[in-house]
């Protein structure tokens, strides 16, 4: 493409209930010391599994999503048996482990022996390949490389025994932390045995949960040249269109049903940069301090305080920006999520090679 760097970035704040959305190893809430404060976190792998989960549960319709498998040799002798209908089971398993072999990638019984993350297309390129019985290795190498689904442009794929394989993530999704210093609290609950006679005392079973609650300041970039090498221009627009729509609305489901803390944003920024992504993160590296208004309100303001000083001293103003929600019409002009998202894909489009303006 003719623009040599295009980023588009995300900025989300959002509010959370009383929630667990995130576990560390003791079950406890995950947290981060930023600005020497005690911050609420939620890791980029978190959110990047739920917006993958979106993709394929609500979202299929607009987005070719890949699996992360153990199982690649089932994906591909699927679709060989869609091919060859002829073939018994042992066959086409024979031919699925010889076509992912022939294309580089190390198994162990009859599993790939490192998940391999895989495009419906590459499964049914690799056993097309094998309904031919090719021999040349380069073939199979070729349709494991072309056709990444969406999803495995967006966030990478990582071949261990064959980096030529690797691709690299066009979006990078940042830890998202509390904008404000949090304090982990336990919540002790009770279970009643329903069989148990009228006259015991005592509850069936007790225990505690860890939970916080907090407005967060959530970031993702996504590098549409490198979007576009892999998707093609057009493809490249809608998936950064779907990218943002699930990253907005998406929620890690960690302790869901205790807490049902499911919310939306209080506010949305997105910006077209052509420069350097710019995380807006050192906004809160001061936590801010609780006011009648909560944290959202102030949260805001701070967010809008910090862009235009980082726009003023380091960096260009966006080439141009959106708003979603009340209180940022400083940096974009605010409007409903649905019409920024249409609003996006345009200015991405007249972005990309052909549509320049």
């Amino acid at each position: 493409m003719d623009t040599k760097r295009l980023y588009v970035d995300f900025h989300v704040l959002q509010t959370v209930p009383p929630s667990c959305v995130n576990r560390d190893d003791t079950g406890s809430p995950k947290t981060a010391v930023y600005g020497g404060a005690t911050r609420a976190r939620v890791s980029s792998q978190a959110w990047k599994h739920a917006i993958r989960k979106m993709f394929a549960e609500e979202m299929a319709d607009m987005v070719e999503t890949g699996k992360r498998t153990l199982k690649a040799t089932d994906l591909v002798a699927g679709e060989l048996a869609a091919l060859a209908p002829e073939l018994d089971d042992a066959r086409l398993k024979k031919g699925a482990k010889k076509a992912l072999e022939n294309a580089g990638i190390k198994l162990k019984d009859d599993n790939n022996a490192a998940l391999l993350f895989l495009s419906t297309a590459q499964a049914r390129a690799l056993a097309r390949l094998a309904a031919e019985d090719c021999e040349e290795k380069d073939d199979y190498k070729k349709a494991l490389k072309e056709n990444p689904s969406v999803d495995m442009a967006l966030f990478g794929r990582m071949v261990a025994s064959d980096p030529s394989l690797n691709y690299d993530a066009a979006a990078q999704v940042a830890h998202s932390i509390s904008t404000h210093a949090v304090q982990n609290e336990f919540d002790y609950f009770t279970a009643v045995d329903d069989c148990a006679p009228e006259d015991s005392a005592g509850a069936g079973h007790l225990g505690t949960v860890e939970y916080n609650s907090s407005t967060l300041y959530r970031y993702a970039t996504v590098n549409m040249v490198e979007l576009v090498h892999l998707l093609g221009a057009e493809k490249a627009a809608q998936a950064v269109r779907v990218f943002g729509e699930a990253f907005i609305r998406s929620m890690p489901t960690g302790k869901q049903n205790s807490f049902a803390n499911r919310t939306l944003p209080d506010a949305v920024y997105v910006t077209l940069r052509e420069d350097q992504p710019v995380n807006l993160c050192g906004a809160f590296e001061k936590p801010v301090r609780k006011s009648p208004e909560g944290y959202a309100e102030p949260s805001k303001t701070a967010l809008k305080q910090y862009a235009q000083q980082v726009y003023a001293c380091y960096a260009d103003a966006p080439a141009q920006s959106f708003a979603v929600g009340i209180g940022l019409d400083e940096l974009a002009p605010a409007m409903p999520l649905n019409q920024m998202l249409t609003a996006l894909e345009r200015a991405v489009k007249e972005k990309l090679p052909g549509n320049e303006v």
